[in-house]
């Protein structure tokens, strides 16, 4: 399972012949390019692996930088839990393919237009 900001992604991974589907979609038709780049870098830094395995990812939530976000993390950690020994290579390359970014959306507070904006004082 993989989480960025609200988006969570779960992944099912079975032997097979390096499919990846992510609901229900191909990898290779999903959209936008940068995505689909973000979410293929744990299958490309463990490519022998990647063609052996089939991979089904659900994700909800978010907007499309955090589910791809959430997909790659989830992605890793099935990879690792097939496969122990890429742990090490996924580690330093990024840390966040195994751990995931726990930073969220700051709320809006009373008085200003944002979280930590506040609206303009004027005198005249």
């Amino acid at each position: 399972m993989g989480r960025r900001k609200t988006a969570v992604a779960r992944a099912t991974l079975k032997e097979g012949k390096g499919r990846v589907y992510i609901n229900g979609i191909p990898l290779e038709c999903w959209e936008p390019e940068l995505a689909r780049l973000r979410i293929s870098e744990p299958l490309l830094l463990a490519p022998d692996l990647a063609k052996k395995v089939d991979l089904w990812v659900k994700v909800k939530g978010g907007g499309w930088a955090g589910q791809a976000d959430a997909v790659r993390t989830a992605v890793a950690r099935a990879l690792i839990r097939f496969d122990p020994s890429v742990r090490e290579v996924f580690k330093k390359y990024d840390w966040a393919l195994i751990k995931s970014d726990v930073r969220k959306k700051e709320r809006k507070k009373p008085g200003g237009p944002g979280a930590r904006a506040k609206f303009q004082k004027s005198y005249r």
